[in-house]
């Protein structure tokens, strides 16, 4: 058998957006709201005088400090509404290790550090966009990993309990015919 190769790992990095955008502490809010208007972005990274990432101001944040206070936001400073500090992660720390750590403190965007410098931005559309991806990967290893070293001939593989790729019901009887894990029924309709 050809060797199939899976990548046994997806990385932040693999996906992250890179530059991340960032605004100065002393950026008027209502500058900021603008430039993640115009650029269409749910977050921006504040930054210190020196460059180094401070903490993240996302929509939820300018909801909560600017227009729910009724604060004219013209008034306001980056640094006053940001959230801080700044969550970050390493480029090449997996994704599922990313996933479980945003689920965990209930965020949805992480600053990417690299060598003390910010590098990008991961959110969890990000991580999202590649399930499928990774779903695939896990399915095309189970199937490798199921099928045994050397076949002898008329044997019959052991039943498999899932969704039939081609209906889409469940069955806790799938067989494999011609790479594709079938229901009974749909066994018999070929």
């Amino acid at each position: 058998m050809a060797e199939i190769e899976l990548r046994p790992r997806m990385l932040v990095k693999d996906v992250m957006s890179s530059p991340a955008v960032t605004v100065p502490e002393n950026t008027p809010i209502d500058k900021t709201a603008q430039l993640m208007s115009n650029d269409k972005l749910g977050c921006i990274i504040v930054t210190s005088k020196d460059g180094k990432a401070l903490g993240i101001i996302t929509e939820s944040d300018l909801v909560r400090r600017v227009l729910a206070k009724n604060i004219r936001p013209s008034k306001l400073t980056a640094k006053e509404v940001m959230s801080t500090p700044l969550i970050t992660v390493d480029p090449d720390e997996e994704l599922t290790e990313t996933a479980r750590r945003m689920s965990k403190l209930d965020v949805r965007r992480l600053g990417v550090i690299y060598k003390g410098n910010l590098v990008g931005i991961i959110s969890s559309r990000d991580i999202l966009a590649v399930t499928p991806e990774l779903l695939e990967n896990m399915k095309e290893k189970a199937r490798i990993e199921r099928e045994p070293e050397v076949e002898e001939e008329g044997s019959e593989s052991a039943p498999l309990a899932g969704y039939c790729e081609q209906c889409g019901s469940w069955s806790d009887n799938l067989h494999e015919v011609e790479g594709t894990l079938l229901c009974e029924e749909c066994q018999m309709e070929l």
